[in-house]
């Protein structure tokens, strides 16, 4: 879908964003999240196959949250190389425009200083550490995308995020929530228990090829 057909659905300060950015077509779970409500902050449930366009439905309810005075955003990933990634990343793309921040460090602290930032990359037991100590800031926030929720399933830090989600619903009623994952297998019962829109797609850049490898050959499936 082109861009430009979405002018009139999307505010004007983030098409002007995307545009200058170079996007001129939008992927299909961009446009799904578009039409089931991301920019009237309706929570969602993002998930599609790896690479068809998630990050950018998360920065764009981060971008919307902060225009319209909802609140900074907090990315919520598993891994702390996952977060520099990110982090390098939106920092790049937003300088000038909003401040990002990092916060992944094992010191059980409160992080004050993270109240002068609008997006913040970090892991889910960071943010815990963050509520555990009665973060001030955090009433700030508007906006909580969690990357891979699938690991909600994890044993070891699936009750964590699990837990974490709970008590940042209760925390927080009025924040836009937005999950993405590539692999679940239950969407329409996750999203249910976060109160959010399923968006789910099968499109791809690159076509998934499916075989069995066996004794130096390989038998592709149709």
């Amino acid at each position: 879908m082109e861009l430009s057909s979405y002018k009139d659905k999307m505010p004007a300060k983030i098409y002007d964003i995307l545009e200058m950015r170079g996007i001129a077509e939008l992927r299909p779970c961009q446009v799904k999240s578009i039409d089931a409500g991301l920019f009237r902050r309706r929570n969602l449930l993002v998930c599609t196959p790896t690479a068809s366009g998630k990050t950018l439905v998360a920065e764009m309810a981060a971008l919307s949250s902060l225009f319209d005075n909802h609140g900074k955003a907090i990315y919520i990933v598993p891994l702390k190389a996952l977060a520099s990634e990110k982090y390098k990343d939106f920092k790049q793309k937003y300088a000038g425009l909003f401040k990002v921040a990092m916060s992944v460090g094992d010191t059980d602290s409160s992080d004050t200083h993270l109240a002068r930032y609008d997006i913040i990359l970090m892991t889910s037991e960071k943010l815990d550490s963050l509520i555990r100590h009665h973060c001030p800031w955090l009433q700030d926030v508007g906006c909580i995308i969690i990357d891979e929720i699938h690991l909600m399933d994890d044993i070891s830090r699936g009750p964590t995020l699990e837990i974490l989600i709970t008590i940042l619903r209760k925390l927080l009623p009025a924040v836009h929530l937005v999950a993405l994952s590539a692999t679940i297998g239950n969407p329409g019962e996750l999203a249910s228990w976060l109160g959010a829109e399923p968006i789910l797609d099968t499109w791809r850049p690159v076509r998934l090829f499916k075989g069995l490898y066996r004794e130096g050959e390989v038998r592709f499936f149709d």
